[in-house]
């Protein structure tokens, strides 16, 4: 059992995580200042960050594991993939099958049993459902990573309903500065998910999938990837202006994501992608991490 478990935490890449839930925990703590500015005293509570780190590892889990499944042939077929689980055998359909539909429930339980409003939970199969969905979209678009963003850009959106549903539905401009964060997750992972696809562009175009790289090129791609990330950073300015509450500290987060961004690319060229995992997974890990942190520091001090 222990290593099935363990197997299965390997299936996912638990450990990236790291990319959505910071965005999703640090528009939750956006939420609570604004509900603290708006009706003091106010405090957190601890079953709304409970249900949103649920929801958040559960729905990754599922859609991680279902990609897995959508995905187990054409990994058998590549051979940076074929030692993935499914196609070594390391884990069987049926028990991948049955870990992606147990977190699926665990995750529409979730928004039932821990969040104040009913929102999530009406939205809940929905973006279950957009989730999953990814696991298509090379089949039939190069805009996949694109997707792929939108998927990610749903967690800080996500986690400020969770919050300020009522408020929402009430006065959608509410929902701005989630969304500016959101477009900025968005721009930031389509952007980086095109520098990881170029290591699979021989291979996406003999099997005939598609992405960016295979469309345009991997310069083009490399390319398109800077401008992606150079919204990214536009947009993280621009949440500044929507949302008040932030200060010079989250100021000076962004610059630092910005030289972040700069030396990603700087690792990575046409003719050598020998460093695309340290770019993929150490850089923007600091990134999301970061931001998490300073952004969080800043609130706390502007409380103070």
């Amino acid at each position: 059992m222990l290593a099935t478990i363990r197997h299965l935490l390997s299936l996912i890449r638990f450990s990236h995580t790291v990319f959505a839930l910071p965005f999703a925990l640090l528009a939750a703590m956006m939420a609570w200042r604004m509900q603290a500015l708006e009706n003091p005293p106010h405090a957190w509570r601890w079953q709304e960050l409970l249900g949103i780190l649920l929801c958040m590892v559960t729905a990754r889990s599922a859609a991680m594991a279902f990609n897995r499944l959508a995905d187990r042939k054409i990994d058998a077929g590549n051979p940076r993939t074929a030692a993935r689980h499914l196609p070594a055998g390391i884990l069987s359909t049926t028990q991948v099958t049955t870990f992606t539909v147990a977190c699926g429930l665990a995750f529409i339980t979730s928004t039932l049993l821990f969040l104040p409003n009913r929102l999530p939970l009406f939205l809940s199969i929905p973006v279950l459902a957009f989730l999953c969905g990814y696991s298509y979209t090379k089949r039939f678009t190069s805009l996949a990573h694109f997707w792929l963003g939108t998927a990610l850009a749903l967690s800080p959106i996500a986690a400020w309903i969770a919050i300020r549903g009522e408020v929402v539905l009430q006065h959608p401009g509410d929902l701005l500065p989630a969304l500016v964060l959101g477009g900025a997750v968005l721009a930031w992972v389509a952007g980086f998910d095109m520098i990881y696809a170029c290591q699979d562009y021989q291979f996406d175009r003999e099997a005939k999938l598609r992405s960016i790289p295979t469309r345009l090129g991997i310069a083009g791609a490399l390319r398109l990837a800077a401008v992606c990330h150079a919204t990214t950073v536009v947009l993280l300015g621009i949440l500044l202006l929507v949302y008040p509450p932030f200060g010079l500290l989250y100021g000076i987060a962004v610059a630092v994501v910005a030289v972040l961004l700069i030396y990603e690319h700087a690792l990575v060229r046409p003719d050598d992608l020998d460093r695309v995992n340290a770019a993929f997974f150490n850089v923007n890990a600091v990134i999301s991490l970061g931001l998490l942190a300073v952004g969080t520091l800043d609130l706390w001090l502007g409380a103070g």
